[in-house]
């Protein structure tokens, strides 16, 4: 189990060498809520791959304008074909993000965290 390595870009005027963990079958990160991290997925694998990204402390949230609860206890999916790259940033799914997030479902990727 790897920790996926966070590097912080800001305000650089410079290249920055973004940390690139190669994921196994389960790896963790650090999410800070508000601080605008990104989160980067290459699939260089030659299948697709579905990564789960679930916090253990996520279980269900009331949702306004709903009224009833969603369960986000069973983390949230990304999909990615062979070869695919996509990119989400961890406060639009803060919900999914409560305690230690974990990542599984994606041995073989690539993964860059960003802030």
């Amino acid at each position: 189990m790897a920790v996926i390595t966070q590097t912080t870009v800001g305000q650089a005027t410079t290249a920055v060498a973004v940390t690139t963990t190669v994921l196994s079958a389960s790896d963790t990160l650090t999410y800070t809520a508000g601080s605008n991290q990104v989160l980067e997925l290459t699939n260089d694998t030659a299948g697709a791959l579905t990564a789960n990204i679930d916090g253990a402390g996520s279980t269900t949230l009331f949702v306004q304008g709903l009224g009833q609860t969603v369960d986000v206890s069973g983390g949230y999916n990304i999909a990615l074909a062979a070869g695919q790259t996509k990119q989400v940033r961890l406060d639009a799914i803060s919900a999914w993000l409560l305690g230690v997030v974990t990542i599984t479902g994606a041995s073989g990727v690539k993964a860059r965290l960003w802030v």
